[in-house]
């Protein structure tokens, strides 16, 4: 759709990268590069604590494959998450950004899970897009890659709506042919927050608490820690005054508003322009 809107997970740099240093975290692993917005700061912190970042993208904008290929404190795996993060050794944090739906999202958290267990690794994680409108809406890029039982019914060419359950053909959020969305908002399984939540409380069934801030903002940050981390009271005290802060939602919700009002004037223009030819 437009470029106008900001959406990448670097607008909460300042968050992420005080939270790396309390942990001290050299290894970080990023899943989802795409442009490598995120992957050009993460890589500037490796560099600077000596460190390595290790980037899992299938198909990345061809530039970031070339970037990648060119800094050495940047392994780049060109493969889907939940085939190689048990071939990730060591890590210190995760950043992930790449399919934001369900299935995707809650075994790539029990993957990381088992690599942090396998590894005498606390568990630290970023999420994006536990928010509108993916919170409670899977996406797919790749639907075929998503198993039958975990896919719900989906569109390309339908967009989501702020306060919509059902997608609404050629109009709202959408990817056209580059992504597709569920029909439906709600329900199990269905979103990325659900997954983080189902998955808190799959550790939980276990006996092991972890700690999660919601920051409602530029379509969601999720923070997942173990409580009994070393450092897990400096990251809390990080992000504890953003996790479901009123006055970010009602922003974020206004922001929304305005974008999608700016989708609708972009489809108006495009209709009159194709009319006149």
């Amino acid at each position: 759709m437009t470029d106008l809107l900001i959406h990448s997970m670097a607008e909460f740099s300042d968050l992420i990268f005080a939270s790396l240093e309390r942990a001290r975290a050299r290894h970080i692993v990023e899943i989802g590069a795409e442009h490598g917005g995120m992957s050009h700061l993460l890589a500037d912190y490796a560099r600077a604590v000596e460190g390595h970042l290790t980037s899992i993208d299938p198909a990345p904008q061809p530039a970031f494959t070339a970037w990648a290929a060119a800094t050495p404190v940047v392994t780049h795996i060109a493969a889907p998450s939940l085939d190689v993060i048990d071939d990730v050794r060591d890590v210190d944090a995760w950043i992930i950004d790449g399919d934001h739906n369900y299935y995707t999202v809650f075994h790539e958290l029990l993957a990381i899970d088992a690599a942090c267990t396998r590894d005498g690794k606390p568990l630290l994680a970023f999420l994006h897009d536990v928010s509108w409108p993916t919170g409670r809406r899977d996406m797919y890029y790749a639907p075929d890659r998503i198993p039958a039982a975990f896919r719900h019914p989906h569109e390309f060419g339908a967009g989501a709506m702020l306060d919509r359950v059902e997608l609404v053909p050629g109009q709202g959020f959408r990817g056209d042919r580059h992504w597709a969305m569920a029909n439906r908002s709600g329900g199990p399984r269905n979103g990325v927050l659900t997954a983080v939540e189902d998955y808190i409380a799959h550790v939980g069934s276990a006996g092991r608490t972890l700690a999660f801030a919601h920051i409602p903002a530029v379509f969601g940050l999720g923070v997942v820690f173990d409580v009994d981390a070393a450092w897990s009271a400096d990251v809390a005290a990080i992000v504890a005054p953003f996790h479901d802060n009123a006055l970010l939602a009602a922003v974020e919700h206004n922001r929304l508003r305005n974008y999608l009002k700016v989708i609708e004037w972009q489809d108006r223009a495009a209709r009159d322009r194709a009319f006149r030819q």
